[in-house]
């Protein structure tokens, strides 16, 4: 099995942070958001990763890369790196990556995150992973039959199709039929305000009698902006926390500090004279000293002091002394 996950999105709307750090390398209770959500699609196939391809900008860096490559090794899997050198959509991204489209594979956009309990429908030609939500005009959803295939993909109906989304997770029995349609829509120059589309791939298999199905998850959770980005750290602590996983590191240092769980505390963090919690990450090596935080979201290296924090994302390598309540400022800012 392999994962491809396009990534190469510059993150504009999570900007100061994602102008040193690609989006999907921004930590989420303590994990990079593209580890976490590798790590959770394994998690569902329950069987052998063979290779995880990152489709990224080329101007990501050496570092990213090696990033990227670790987190493919921390699965066991071969980590590979392409480039996408120019915004052309999602069509386009995925087949910058086509020397790993063949056999099994599965494709995901680095921008979500996800919570799922169901088995894998390997003899479907494709499943295309779906959440129930109450505003479907907002997305792109599928429509059903009454065999439960999936027999049309709709972009933000005007009348209702189905309340089934689509998350931009996908299962290909075959990825070299995907690829293959794909060329074609290239070849064609099939484009849609601009950009090449991956549901021309797909239409273009269900013309030819590929079966798709719909794989339902429990959780689907966005990191899109500052806002949703800490609403989702802490809704993933919460599960962390009922799945028992330990997040206070052992190398972290505790002086007079109180803890509310759910929290992640990270490697020689140091935590005194402060209230944590809930729903709070802190980095390695970071810093709290004086300050009350809760549902806030702070990265590496940073220093916080004197601080009154809520719904607060705070980047790496930063100062913050104050008695600001909702905040977003980003690496290497100082605020003192």
């Amino acid at each position: 099995m392999k994962i491809i996950v396009p990534m190469a999105g510059r993150g504009s709307r999570l900007r100061p942070h994602t102008l040193t750090v690609p989006k999907p390398l921004i930590p989420i209770a303590g994990k990079p958001i593209v580890q976490r959500l590798v790590e959770d699609i394994s998690h569902v196939l329950d069987e052998n990763i063979e290779e995880i391809a990152f489709v990224i900008a080329e101007d990501f860096g050496l570092e990213t890369e090696e990033n990227l490559k670790q987190i493919a090794q921390s699965l066991g899997a071969k980590g590979t790196i392409y480039y996408q050198d120019k915004p052309l959509g999602t069509g386009h991204a995925i087949m910058c990556a086509q020397d790993s489209l063949s056999g099994p594979c599965v494709i995901a956009y680095a921008d979500t995150l996800f919570r799922a309990d169901f088995t894998l429908d390997k003899e479907a030609d494709s499943v295309i992973w779906v959440k129930q939500v109450k505003n479907p005009e907002a997305y792109g959803v599928v429509s059903l039959n009454e065999q439960n295939d999936i027999v049309g993909l709709v972009e933000k109906p005007k009348d209702f199709v189905s309340d089934l989304a689509v998350i931009g997770i996908y299962y290909f029995k075959d990825g070299a039929v995907l690829k293959n349609e794909l060329q074609a829509v290239l070849d064609a120059k099939l484009m849609h305000g601009g950009e090449y589309q991956i549901n021309d791939g797909i239409k273009q298999m269900q013309a030819k009698g590929y079966t798709f199905k719909p794989g339902k998850i429990d959780e689907w959770m966005d990191c899109g902006n500052k806002n949703v980005t800490v609403e989702t750290n802490g809704r993933m602590l919460q599960f962390l926390h009922k799945e028992g996983e330990h997040m206070v590191s052992t190398s972290a240092k505790l002086e007079n500090a109180s803890v509310i769980p759910p929290c992640f505390i990270g490697d020689d963090a140091v935590i005194k004279d402060s209230t944590i919690g809930p729903n709070v990450s802190v980095g390695k090596g970071s810093v709290v000293e004086n300050s009350t935080i809760c549902e806030s979201l702070i990265q590496n290296f940073s220093t916080i002091t004197n601080a009154q924090l809520k719904n607060a994302m705070i980047g790496n390598y930063a100062k913050f002394d104050g008695n600001f309540t909702a905040i977003s400022i980003g690496d290497y800012s100082e605020l003192v």
